[in-house]
């Protein structure tokens, strides 16, 4: 992971369809971390836009966030998306945790889709987040 623009925070993607499957939204991880990529994705639909769709995220949505605000994960419980696709899991403390907050909240989940890719994009926050823990 190059730490460019989204320092400190990863560089996320977002991509939702709608319940056909037709591409109904996109974005990245905003300047400075702010706003995350599935916020952002999800506040260029019209409510109820994202209901029943997909979502394919490159790292596990957030389960709290800092700033007091709704988690990524919460969002897109909020918004009635179906399913949601991760690439690899978040181990940050305030990441880790939105899937099991999606799969309890009755989202079909699936994890690893392009892991390998995505664990080697992310390896410099993974190594950053391990390194804070001790």
């Amino acid at each position: 992971m190059q730490a460019g623009r989204t320092a400190p925070n990863p560089s996320v993607g977002c991509v939702i369809l709608d319940r056909e499957g037709v591409k109904i939204s996109e974005a990245a991880t905003g300047d400075g971390g702010r706003p995350h990529a599935e916020e952002l994705a999800l506040s260029r639909l019209p409510v109820g836009a994202a209901a029943g769709g997909t979502a394919y995220v490159t790292l596990e949505p957030c389960r709290e966030r800092s700033g007091g605000t709704a988690s990524c994960s919460q969002r897109l419980i909020d918004a009635g998306v179906a399913k949601i696709i991760i690439a690899t899991r978040d181990p940050h403390p305030l990441g880790s945790g939105g899937l099991t907050r999606l799969r309890e909240a009755g989202l079909q989940v699936e994890l690893g889709p392009l892991r390998v890719e995505a664990d080697e994009f992310y390896e410099e926050f993974f190594d950053s987040v391990h390194e804070n823990e001790s």
